[in-house]
């Protein structure tokens, strides 16, 4: 029944239709031998990409009261009707009214007619032809259907109507859902269809398959009254035969029959290895012939938590790196389509997860088939946001949950609610219907020897690490606007990653739930700072975090990062010692790259030309082993400005891309600062000393040592009041000026933690500034401010890591690049979603050019290790602990950064990367700056 669905889904297929045609629900095979299958007719489109118009009536709110049309499935919001709300503020008696009119096949006389829907939201209420279709579903999430044989009329115009309740009459159903910290939204935002199954049929199968090729599949009947058997055939999904024909008698009247099977060696499914095969499953009549046939896609592996060690997959010990999902789309709500589904599970895979948990209900259908696809690890998760259902309604939710999803070799773990919304006297009916047995996880808690404590600080990360249960928080550093997330990680991963009995983490969350509003003009609406929570932006704009969870979970990863930070290329041998991380796969199936770099020079593009390059397979290096990558460098590769390696896993997907400058600031600045002949002049007035060179002209305030005035071909150039040390204190004590060779200075000393300033105009126009403080002790940033006014900031090129921002735990996955961005204003997670983040932190900087009304300002560094700051980035409503410092003024050149917390923790909870900048003593930097 699976395989046709997921057929669809690949294929793209157009709305157009849909709802008068019949679709078989069979393998390849299976049709070709003529066997009876179940045939399905889509009422609704197959997606929120491919809907069919209804006709629809809302009882309260926009454009209530009155008959229209409305895109099915979809969710009622947003398309102008009723009203949206948050959490547990629904309106009373928001109810939508359906009808649809449709004519399923004369041809499907004799058999029985079920009416599926995937899911609506909440309370549904079900006629067809003006009678009941049964009684009244509750749960919003949840796959449920009707037998609708004696209610329809084959090949004639049957009237369908439905009545979705927002708000559910059963308060542990809005306990459970309706009372959540996400979003609720109301209608029918998955597909509804007509199936027809021969009298006597298969309802469905649940396999369970193992690693050592053992098979089961539990085969549920229906409608046989009469001796039969049930038959089955495994298969590759190219449709070959693995194994021979097995089969089991069925006895009159049975409603389950068991068959078995082991196959030699079959090819295991795991994330990283996702192979699937698939079972023909055909029910038949006492001599043979076929009553019904269906096919199930499924994968061999088997999942085992090992008391007090860990979680382990085919037998081997396996880590989860993974977010928490909810199905959102800013413009559909809960309606989705694998074209989104693929576009999330495509950017997990880039941020090198491994795994997700559904939070907080089960997905749709084909995001599942999409995981087991392209290889990720899920934990299914039973709605129940802190409060429970009640065990009478919340039974058959548990059934309809695994019935439905079952087969998906994807699923480790069922989770029975969220955070204390779990009915314990439900835990033992998920292996009712399970024939693997997997565990049952309480988020939030130990249950079933896996502890998944949320929000832990890092003191207790270590702790919970080195304890006794088998540790995995489902959620973890929440990514409140721009912290959390990548922030912290790689303190955090030190320990989650390599503890032994560490099985990894869910970071909440993927996905900044932002609403678009139509009542507001198209505002994105994320109520504050509820739902701004993810990596990524309503749309799926990547923030900092995505480059930095990318970095530190790539299952390929340096083993001595400290040399190319500090070190390379001195004692470069070409050879990079890395160590494989990954769980199954030997670094010789993935391939390399790498490329030696020019970058351009400022009035550029951004960017670099590639200079040589070469490609290579990785060597023999084991899961956990490490080893040796041999560059094929060319002699001169020292002539490079840098070089860049890239790895890519067995299915070309980038996992790691490292770029290492080989040519340092100070070489950068030899280039692009070039003295030339020439006269600089100077004057002196009571306040000011003001240096001339050609058409640039700068003037120093006497009483501070401070820059007060840039004049450049005649246009005032607004960069003044620098530097001003970010912390401490300085008192002028002298200043003169003078001559030097073909420039001219001007010095500043002081008392108190500045100790001089310099600066020297050249004949070319370079105004070169030397500074120099002290500083001891615990800090949140070093280094010195100028102020330039915001508004007349047009856009940045720059040479140095990037493309984001960084604070002082969030350094990894920026990259040494020229890049160039244009001015935003976005605080990250509460509006504007213009990425890469315009203002904030930038590292590694060698040289910046800053467009502005004013024309460019360029200034170059003499010296590593730098810090650019740009201006003060906005911040969204109630942060709580997921802020950072910034230091007076606009422009700073520093130091040290600060960390940044996320909304459960501050800083001194995170790790020692979050720890305050310890100053070292004296500090000297060369700038220099240009203004055309």
């Amino acid at each position: 029944m699976e395989i046709k669905r997921r057929s669809l889904l690949a294929a793209g297929m157009s709305a157009a239709g849909l709802s008068a045609i019949s679709i078989p629900l069979a393998s390849p095979a299976i049709a070709a031998s003529g066997t009876p299958v179940t045939e399905r007719m889509f009422l609704t489109g197959t997606d929120a990409d491919h809907t069919v118009d209804w006709e629809f009536r809302v009882a309260t709110g926009r454009r209530s009261g009155v008959w229209s049309t409305i895109p099915t499935p979809s969710n009622w919001e947003f398309h102008g009707f009723g009203s949206y709300n948050y959490g547990s503020a629904l309106v009373p008696d928001e109810k939508g009214d359906y009808r649809h009119t449709f004519t399923p096949p004369a041809s499907w006389a004799g058999r029985r007619i079920i009416l599926v829907f995937e899911a609506a939201m909440t309370d549904t209420d079900v006629r067809v032809n003006g009678k009941s279709a049964g009684p009244t579903h509750q749960g919003g999430f949840y796959r449920f259907h009707y037998d609708v044989t004696a209610l329809v009329q084959l090949g004639q115009p049957n009237l369908l109507e439905v009545t979705v309740s927002k708000e559910s009459s059963d308060n542990s159903v809005n306990n459970a859902e309706r009372r959540g910290d996400y979003w609720n939204f109301g209608g029918i935002f998955r597909p509804v269809t007509l199936e027809a199954h021969p009298a006597a049929h298969i309802d469905h199968v649940a396999v369970d398959a193992r690693a050592d090729g053992t098979f089961t599949a539990e085969v549920v009947l229906a409608g046989v009254t009469s001796a039969r058997r049930v038959v089955g055939q495994i298969r590759r999904l190219d449709g070959s035969a693995v194994g021979s024909l097995f089969s089991a008698a069925v006895p009159a009247n049975a409603t389950k029959a068991t068959i078995t099977t082991t196959t030699d060696q079959p090819l295991l499914w795991t994330a990283e290895t996702p192979n699937l095969h698939q079972v023909d499953v055909t029910l038949t009549d006492d001599s043979g012939s076929p009553l019904h046939a269906t096919v199930v896609r499924f994968g061999f592996r088997t999942v085992e938590v090992r008391a007090g060690d860990g979680i382990y997959v085919n037998g081997r010990r396996i880590v989860l790196k993974g977010a928490n999902r909810h199905t959102f789309w800013p413009t559909l709500g809960r309606a989705s389509s694998p074209r989104l589904a693929r576009q999330d599970i495509g950017l997990m895979k880039d941020m090198n997860m491994n795994a997700v948990r559904m939070s907080h209900y089960p997905p749709d259908s084909f995001f599942l088939d999409l995981c087991d696809e392209l290889g990720l690890y899920v934990l299914d998760e039973l709605a129940g946001w802190q409060k429970r259902y009640d065990e009478g309604v919340g039974a058959p939710l548990v059934a309809a949950t695994v019935t439905r999803d079952v087969n998906h070799p994807s699923i480790l773990f069922w989770d029975n609610g969220n955070e204390g919304g779990w009915n314990t006297a439900l835990d033992d009916d998920f292996a009712l219907y399970d024939p693997q047995k997997r565990k049952v996880l309480h988020p939030w808690t130990t249950f079933n020897g896996v502890d998944t404590s949320h929000y832990q600080s890092y003191s207790s990360t270590v702790a919970k690490a080195a304890g006794s249960a088998v540790f995995m928080p489902t959620e973890f550093l929440h990514g409140l606007y721009d912290g959390g997330a990548g922030a912290g990680l790689n303190d955090y991963w030190k320990v989650m990653g390599g503890a032994q009995r560490s099985a990894g983490g869910f970071i909440w969350a993927l996905v900044d739930e932002g609403v678009v509003r139509d009542d507001r003009g198209g505002a994105i609406d994320t109520t504050g700072n509820r739902a701004p929570d993810g990596i990524l932006g309503p749309f799926r704009e990547k923030e900092a975090s995505f480059h930095t969870i990318k970095d530190i979970w790539s299952p390929i990863q340096l083993t001595n990062p400290g040399y190319y930070a500090s070190t390379f290329p001195t004692g470069f041998d070409k050879t990079v010692k890395v160590v494989n991380r990954y769980d199954f796969t030997n670094v010789n199936r993935c391939g390399f790259t790498w490329q030696l770099l020019k970058f351009v020079s400022p009035g550029a593009s951004s960017g670099h030309t590639v200079t040589a390059k070469g490609a290579f397979t990785g060597p023999d290096i084991a899961p956990g082993a490490k080893g040796s990558l041999s560059l094929d460098l060319p002699a001169t590769w020292t002539a490079a400005d840098a070089l860049r390696l890239t790895a890519r896993d067995p299915h070309g997907r980038e996992v790691s891309a490292w770029t290492w400058r080989i040519k340092k600031a100070a070489d950068h600045a030899a280039r692009l600062v070039v003295p030339t002949p020439g006269n600089v002049t100077a004057v002196e007035n009571s306040a000011t000393v003001t240096m001339t060179a050609g058409t640039t002209r700068i003037t120093v305030s006497k009483a501070t040592g401070r820059l007060v005035g840039v004049v450049s071909d005649g246009t005032a150039v607004s960069l003044t009041n620098g530097p001003a040390l970010a912390v401490g204190t300085a008192e002028l004590t002298s200043l003169h000026h003078f001559r030097d060779g073909t420039g001219w200075v001007v010095q500043a000393d002081y008392t108190g933690d500045l100790t001089s300033v310099r600066w020297r105009l050249d004949a070319n126009g370079w105004l070169r500034l030397d500074y120099s403080y002290h500083r001891t002790g615990d800090h949140d940033f070093l280094g010195v401010n100028f102020d330039y006014p915001e508004t007349k900031v047009r856009e940045l090129t720059w040479l140095g890591d990037g493309p984001h921002g960084v604070y002082k735990n969030r350094m990894r996955g920026a990259t040494p690049d020229v890049w160039s961005k244009t001015y935003n204003n976005t605080a990250t997670g509460a509006n504007g979603w213009q990425y890469p983040q315009f203002k904030g932190y930038h590292a590694n900087l060698c040289w910046a050019v800053l467009t502005t009304s004013e024309g460019p300002i360029t200034v170059v560094s003499a010296q590593e290790g730098l810090f650019l700051r740009l201006f003060t980035p906005a911040v969204g409503a109630d942060p709580l602990h997921a802020t950072a410092p910034y230091p007076t003024g606009d422009l700073s050149f520093l130091d040290g950064v600060p960390p940044i917390g996320n909304k459960f923790h501050d800083v001194s909870q995170l790790g020692p990367e979050s720890a305050p900048n310890v100053a070292a003593g004296n500090y000297r930097r060369s700038l220099y700056f240009r203004f055309r």
